[in-house]
């Protein structure tokens, strides 16, 4: 069970870390994956900006359950053939790296507004466009009528200093290189580092809810 008023703490010591890092304006996304509808509300009523879900037959139980009225971001691997399940429930898609996940979009769910996942770190677990992909995802995506907001990243597993600073100063060029205004990257280890380095979004599961029980869907 998830207590409230320890997340509300929680929230508070990130938004602290956030702004000690040199944050302004940073938005915080609650990463609320394979936690049940009591964390959802929990980050509602601390103030979190958005919820982020990875799985898509997850995110429906918990609407069927009732989830509260908190903006959700999809921040997981898209399948295309999830996109539809999806539809009207997700107001941000901060994972599109795809040219299928792309025109499905375009189809199912003209004017949404997307991130495109840019691979920063080269390792074969993380998806995303490389920089030389990303202009010709962009150009598809807004040919299908679809509204690119920002771009996104996963920093290097276990990485050091060092590593996580390349990761995040590449997308933080490319972002301002597209002219764009969301760079989303950040997560509960190396949020203080990406924000340092220009994120205006993190992603935040463990640091607010503690150890997850891994789930797939």
């Amino acid at each position: 069970m998830i207590d409230a008023n320890e997340v509300a703490d929680r929230v508070a010591h990130v938004r602290s870390v956030i702004s000690s890092a040199g944050g302004n304006a940073v938005s915080l996304v609650a990463v609320t994956k394979s936690f049940g509808i009591d964390a959802l509300r929990a980050a509602m009523t601390a103030g979190c900006d958005a919820v982020g879900e990875n799985y898509a037959q997850e995110l429906l139980e918990k609407i069927a359950e009732g989830a509260p009225s908190i903006d959700v971001h999809f921040i997981g691997a898209l399948q295309s053939n999830k996109v539809r399940m999806l539809v009207g429930h997700i107001a941000l898609w901060q994972s599109v790296d795809r040219d299928s996940v792309v025109d499905e979009l375009g189809r199912r769910a003209p004017g949404a507004t997307i991130l495109i996942q840019v691979d920063t770190t080269g390792e074969p677990s993380k998806g995303g466009v490389t920089p030389t992909q990303l202009d010709a995802l962009r150009v598809r995506a807004e040919s299908r009528g679809l509204i690119v907001k920002g771009l996104m990243t996963i920093g290097p597993t276990d990485g050091t200093q060092d590593e996580c600073e390349k990761s995040f100063g590449m997308l933080r060029h490319l972002v301002n290189e597209q002219g764009l205004s969301v760079c989303s990257m950040g997560m509960s280890a190396d949020y203080p580092i990406a924000v340092a380095c220009g994120s205006t979004m993190v992603r935040v599961g463990s640091g607010l809810f503690g150890d997850r029980v891994r789930v797939t869907n």
